[in-house]
């Protein structure tokens, strides 16, 4: 009995004298997009990627749906400190104009030219514009290619979208690309584009093509046609307060990370592209296009104050060198 109050005593002994275990860091990341979403894949991997490589020092925590805030909300967050990261699209442009670079019509042929572009001059200049509004950009991941949906015709040249009214997001460079090419470009919110299309209010719309299957448009469209005309990634932004208060190893191997995660998110675009048009085989007819032409016809836009004046000429210019090889 003695001995065993001796090991009891000198086991609470330990206990009092050894430090307790530092609590894990938790990271709080913000999605628009909802559960399932590709957006949701590449934070789950990039969750097991952190937590594998930080056991125990890290909680890294995935909230979908604006569960946090809007998508502007929590940028706002970002800057002043009261959120931690977000995996952001188009809502980055008002924070960042320079972001606006994807809007800009046949710019990317390919997901190549996006990685050339981030590891370029111009993708410098795009983390710049990010300085000094309380975030980083740590990386950019995949988020697709546009294209067209319509019940009316295969859209193959500029011509074919003559007199079309195609929902567009509320953006004012959209707006303008479409209305250049030909059609009735037509704002709406997400949330009422099935309806209007179904209702015949508008003719067809523009997304990623995995949206056609989601959001089951090909219900209430005919055709879908490959314009990849706009290539939009997601942004991976962290609050700069939430970096400088990590220990370094573990801030470098967020960002190690986030930087890997690039490559694999766009090989998963790639194979979920194919994934994507098989589904759809069958339920719409699918259609390429003349590229060349629509780059063409797209051309007078890169002077077009709508686009110049938010980008800035900088960033158009360094961004054209990467895409067209002057660099």
């Amino acid at each position: 009995m003695k001995h065993s109050l001796k090991a009891i005593l000198a086991a609470a002994a330990l206990a009092i004298a050894a430090p307790a275990a530092a609590a894990p860091l938790v990271v709080q990341i913000n999605s628009s997009l909802p559960e399932g979403s590709f957006a949701h894949v590449f934070l789950q991997e990039f969750e097991q990627r952190l937590e594998a490589e930080l056991p125990g020092r890290i909680d890294v925590q995935i909230f979908m749906g604006n569960t946090l805030g809007s998508e502007e909300d929590v940028l706002q967050g970002l800057g002043l400190g009261t959120h931690h990261a977000s995996l952001s699209a188009s809502a980055v442009v008002q924070v960042n104009p320079r972001a606006a670079v994807f809007d800009l019509p046949y710019l990317f042929e390919t997901r190549d030219d996006v990685t050339r572009f981030f590891e370029s001059e111009a993708g410098a200049l795009l983390r710049e514009g990010f300085e000094g509004q309380g975030m980083r950009l740590l990386a950019l991941w995949d988020n697709g290619f546009r294209v067209i949906t319509n019940r009316v015709r295969p859209i193959v040249t500029p011509a074919d979208l003559q007199g079309l009214k195609i929902r567009t997001p509320t953006s004012r460079q959209r707006v303008a690309m479409f209305n250049a090419l030909g059609a009735n470009a037509t704002p709406l919110s997400f949330g009422e584009v099935y309806s209007a299309l179904d209702q015949r209010v508008i003719d067809g719309q523009e997304n990623p093509a995995h949206i056609a299957t989601s959001a089951r448009f090909y219900e209430v469209q005919s055709y879908l046609s490959l314009s990849n005309h706009v290539y939009l990634p997601t942004f991976l932004l962290f609050s700069e307060s939430l970096l400088a208060s990590m220990e370094p190893d573990m801030r470098e191997t967020i960002e190690r990370i986030a930087l890997e995660l690039a490559p694999w998110s766009f090989a998963w675009g790639e194979e979920t592209d194919a994934k994507t048009l098989a589904e759809l085989e069958g339920k719409i007819a699918i259609n390429e296009v003349d590229f060349a032409a629509f780059r063409a016809a797209a051309l007078p836009l890169y002077e077009d104050p709508v686009f110049v004046d938010v980008i800035g000429r900088e960033m158009m210019d360094a961004t054209l060198a990467v895409v067209t090889g002057s660099n």
